[in-house]
């Protein structure tokens, strides 16, 4: 008898060391991603550095027409049939691009929106460049109530690669995304379909210049997330600059005219589509650029990110808005320092070659 129980368990445990070695052969990257993840502010900001491919290869072959196609991808590649939220409410922003003193080029962006607990992503995926970018956290289902603090709570922050708002890669090109109020881009042609936020993925994981990136997203057929309109402010290590938006499903590239460019929430390409809201705070960076012959240091460019931020208030849905995270790169050093929830005496800096 005693043989035999010493067998069942000597069988048992063969059994379980093979199904723990299965479990990680097939989780291993997955669990060192979330094991990286650290909380470094409470207001929240969490980074994280996700480790291995996530297919995003095997996205742009097939691609994404709406947010629902978007969240079963991700929810089949990465999360292995784990459900996942996804949504884009109207959000309101501000980017720019300059230069420092001594020629370092930067890029400014301000994300405002409600509460909105961020996460700072460094991804190095196998087939393109290395990047930061900033994700809202309450995009995926988070809130002050639930946060991604322990290992089982924070499975859902796998989908992140695919929920950029903001970033720059290894090559100094930087993208930010803002809200256009006006009718979604939906593009009907034979192209392969992109959404928002992987149009975002895309100029960062495969574009080293402007000119890359608009010939990229030339190349696919956009659809904007949550029925609404966005554009794009795109910047490169060389001071180059545009705005992408898309006017009756029609690409349109607005060129810098000069060495900076902002943009905010209303159109930029002439005509009659300069309605929407950010008139404001674009005439702020206007100016301040102007006067400055666009040439700012990093200090200065967060102090004109504050001037143009979003003090706490009720938005029409009466709903508390107000600016959740202003932030720098440097395109030259590869940086990046962010002050979270308008605490501005107390950024945090990262770099991307560290």
């Amino acid at each position: 008898m005693n043989k035999i129980v010493k067998r069942l368990l000597i069988g048992i445990a063969c059994v379980a060391v093979v199904l723990v070695g299965g479990f990680y052969a097939m989780f291993h990257n997955e669990l060192a991603t979330l094991q990286s993840m650290k909380k470094v502010d409470d207001y929240a900001l969490y980074t994280i550095e996700y480790k291995g491919d996530y297919g995003f290869d095997d996205f742009l072959a097939t691609g994404a027409s709406t947010d629902a196609e978007l969240i079963q991808f991700v929810s089949t590649k990465l999360l292995k049939g784990i459900p996942v939220e996804f949504s884009i409410p109207n959000l309101g922003c501000s980017t720019f691009n300059a230069a420092t003193p001594d020629g370092a080029k930067i890029f400014g962006r301000n994300f405002d929106l409600t509460y909105s607990p961020a996460l700072f992503v460094k991804t190095q995926p196998d087939n393109g460049y290395a990047s930061f970018s900033t994700v809202n956290l309450g995009f995926l289902g988070y809130n002050e109530e639930k946060l991604p603090d322990g290992l089982l709570s924070s499975i859902i922050t796998l989908a992140a690669p695919y929920a950029p708002l903001d970033g720059i890669n290894e090559k100094g090109l930087a993208i930010g995304v803002l809200l256009i109020p006006t009718e979604a881009t939906n593009q009907q042609t034979d192209k392969i379909d992109i959404t928002t936020t992987t149009a975002v993925r895309m100029v960062l994981d495969k574009a080293a210049t402007v000119d890359e990136a608009v010939a990229l997203l030339k190349q696919y057929d956009m659809h904007s997330s949550a029925n609404s309109s966005y554009h794009f402010q795109i910047a490169d290590a060389n001071g180059k600059s545009v705005v992408v938006e898309y006017v009756d499903n029609e690409i349109s590239v607005v060129e810098m005219d000069g060495n900076w460019q902002a943009a905010t929430n209303f159109l930029l390409t002439p005509g009659d589509y300069d309605f929407g809201k950010g008139q404001d705070r674009y005439a702020t960076l206007e100016k301040t650029l102007t006067e400055n012959k666009g040439i700012l240091s990093e200090a200065e460019g967060m102090n004109l990110l504050k001037a143009v931020s979003q003090p706490l208030h009720l938005n029409d849905d009466n709903e508390m808005t107000g600016t959740q995270w202003s932030i720098i790169y440097n395109q030259s050093e590869l940086s990046a320092t962010i002050s979270i929830g308008m605490k501005y005496d107390t950024p945090y800096t990262y770099n991307l070659n560290k």
